[in-house]
């Protein structure tokens, strides 16, 4: 096992740890929030489909554990065996939520790991990666999210560093970020705009080069039901230079 993994466990139990531990929460806290559970299903013009889940289990009367999971799809970031299982990249992560002004405004910071070959590809064999690998990268994040009455915004920050094999011939680094903001027209219908960044800030390929994936801007709208399910829409143009066309998201989701 690596330094770099090692590291990786120690961070992971460290992190549950300060938390009180996934089976210890309920018994030891009384809290009046319950523990909630959100699905999304996303699909964009450039990651395509990723469910994703996010989970809340109340420490104190503001405090969360938390823990993430991405089902990343997109057979351009595994080994090219189609028709197969093999090497779906595939993220999950633990982290800390933090409720303030009433719980209007949430900082969540969060340590994930991502399962693959997109980050820390295995050796070369005529331009492909070969050998997928537990951990092969380190996902730190912050995501910081206001939901007040007429307001709403999100901004996002996550790095992706390739854990296993990091000085190989295969391995990168991105940063992926995003920043929004709302009106409510009301408790059911809101609408804003929407910037988001992807930028490959490490290659180690043979000739390779780092530069942005994309920049994206546009306008997006959101339906929320009572039930505890919503809808958003985002489209708009690619700004990045060089970059030519449209993008488009959307996510649907359900918590409870």
């Amino acid at each position: 096992m690596t330094t770099m993994t090692k590291s990786l466990f120690r961070l992971l139990a460290a992190s549950t740890i300060l938390a009180g531990g996934t089976h210890g929460i309920a018994q030891a806290q009384d809290v009046s929030r319950k523990p909630s559970y959100t699905v999304t299903l996303n699909q964009d013009s450039f990651f395509g489909f990723n469910p994703n889940f996010q989970a809340y289990m109340p420490v104190n009367d503001t405090m969360d554990f938390t823990f993430y999971g991405t089902f990343w799809t997109k057979p351009a970031f595994g080994l090219g065996q189609n028709n197969s299982g093999d090497d779906l990249w595939t993220e999950f992560g633990i982290g800390l939520n933090f409720n303030l002004d009433g719980g209007k405004l949430k900082i969540r910071p969060e340590l994930g790991i991502t399962n693959g070959s997109l980050l820390s590809g295995g050796a070369l064999t005529a331009g492909t990666t070969t050998g997928s690998r537990f951990a092969d990268g380190l996902v730190p994040s912050l995501t910081i999210n206001y939901n007040g009455t007429s307001f709403e915004s999100e901004i996002y920050a996550g790095y992706y560093a390739a854990l296993r094999q990091r000085n190989g011939d295969a391995a990168l680094d991105f940063l992926h970020t995003w920043v929004n903001a709302g009106f409510k027209f009301s408790s059911l219908v809101s609408a804003g705009a929407h910037y988001e960044l992807l930028s490959n800030t490490r290659n180690t390929y043979p000739g390779g080069s780092t530069g942005r994936a994309y920049q994206w801007l546009g306008p997006y709208v959101q339906f929320t039901l009572p039930q505890g399910f919503f809808a958003r829409f985002t489209a708009g143009a690619d700004v990045e230079s060089g970059n030519s066309g449209d993008f488009y998201k959307m996510t649907a989701g359900f918590t409870f």
